[in-house]
This record gives C-alpha cells, structure tokens and sequence, in this order.
C-alpha cells in the first residue's frame, strides 16, 4: 500500500528534525507530507532541507496560519491525488509514538477490519504521561460529552494519531469541513461513523510535547462544545424523523 503521513506544522523547527527521524525509522516505507503554515520560526525552510536530503519527504507551503483542520484538508486532497491508500495525520511535537503507525497501517489492508485506525488514550493499554490533571480532566470529559451528544462509542474522538483509507476519505466531503483544533478530529470521526466506516481503536502513550509550546487555547474548546452540542441536537432531530446511516463502505473482514 502506498502510505502517505501527513505532519502538520507551525513553529515546530526544534521538535520535527526528532519526529521525523522517529518515524522514518518506524516506518521506512511511508512517505511524509510536511505542511508548514508559514512558520516564523523557520520551519518550512527546515522542511524544505529534509525535503531535499530525503526524497520520502515533501512539503506542502500555505501562505498563513490557517488552523490545523484546513491544513489536514489541505493534505489528504493532495495525498489523494498523489495516489495514496492510506493517509496517517502525526502530530510534529513528539506526543504521538511512531511505532504505533505501521501496527494502525496493518489494519486498513484490504481485508483488514478498518477503514479508520484512532490511536487512543481512552482504551486499555493507552495512556498518558507528563499531561497536567487539568489536560487530563479535559480530555476525558470533552470525549464522554462527544459520545453522549453524537451516539457514538469512540472513546478517544479528540484523538489526533489516526490512519483512513483513501476509500474512506473519497466518500467524505472533505472540501466541506471547516472545523478546527480537536473538534475537527471530533467533526472527522463522525462524519466517518455516519458514512458507515468501521472505526478500530489501538492503544498508544501519549506523551506531552518534549519542546515549544502546546497549541491548545480556550477558544479550541469552545468551539468543540458548541459544534458537538449543535451535531447532538441534529442529530436527535434526525433521529425523531427516522434518519438511518448508511451501509457499511465495505463488509468487515473476519476477525
């Protein structure tokens, strides 16, 4: 299969040189898609050099920053055009391991039982560490209250190590998605649970980012709660008229 990783970038020139060669260690056969929203710091010409040394890497410039979900749009319509099976979105600050990406790869072959892999903090065998009580108090509510309001038994829905199959990501409109920040990891996953996608969780560690500074701000979550809190109550509408999910995308393998 042709996996392409698609590392997110702004202001992570300290951290990415360690995440990529982390991850092309772990998984040598992928190829990783930098894009970089105009780093002050220097990042995209670093990436640019990677590029260059390396031709597994490639780099997506946009010309600001315009949030984590645009870019992650931007990214999987580019990794679709390239021809990719899969595509993997990885975080550039070392939170995410990388060797949990070829054992999350293994379960989107063809007769593997997922079209969308979530490592997540929230299953047994996953966890945290280094994360302050007020992140972890955070996380865990914002998922419960997300399954609550949208019906769904994903238990890490925030979660951003994750890996779709291209067949999924081509049945979804993409180019309609405007959330940000965790919710667009939230928007995503219910947009694949309603196209009838089969959704596997993996455990993996999460670890707080070894340098720079966390992108998280009050108004991610905000923007979280009301989003999910109006797909709840659309959905509870949709479901009073007798709205159905569609079939499957495709028969689950045999497990």
């Amino acid at each position: 299969m042709r996996v392409v990783v698609l590392v997110p970038t702004y202001n992570e020139r300290d951290a990415l040189p360690v995440t990529m060669d982390r991850l092309l260690a772990a998984a040598p056969d992928v190829e990783v898609v930098v894009i970089d929203d105009a780093s002050p710091d220097g990042t995209g010409a670093l990436a640019d050099a990677m590029a260059a040394a390396d031709p597994r890497v490639s780099v997506l410039h946009r010309p600001a920053k315009q949030g984590l979900g645009a870019a992650y749009v931007d990214g999987m319509l580019l990794a679709l055009e390239r021809g990719a099976d899969v595509v993997v979105e990885f975080d550039a600050d070392g939170s995410h391991p990388a060797e949990a990406v070829p054992r999350m790869v293994a379960l989107l072959a063809p007769d593997g039982p997922a079209d969308l892999v979530i490592g997540s903090r929230w299953v047994r065998g996953g966890g945290i560490v280094d994360w302050p009580w007020h992140r972890e108090a955070l996380s865990r509510i914002g998922n419960l209250y997300a399954m609550a309001m949208l019906g769904s038994g994903v238990r890490d829905m925030t979660a951003g190590c994750r890996a779709y199959t291209a067949e999924l990501l081509r049945a979804l409109p993409l180019r309609e998605v405007r959330s940000q920040g965790y919710c667009f990891q939230i928007d995503m996953t219910r947009r694949a649970q309603d196209a009838g996608a089969e959704v596997v969780e993996v455990p993996i560690v999460f670890r707080e980012r070894e340098v720079g500074v966390s992108k998280m701000t009050p108004g991610i979550v905000r923007e979280a709660l009301l989003q999910v809190t109006g797909w709840g109550v659309g959905r509870a509408v949709r479901a009073a008229r007798g709205w159905r999910r569609p079939l499957a995308l495709r028969q689950p393998a045999a497990r």
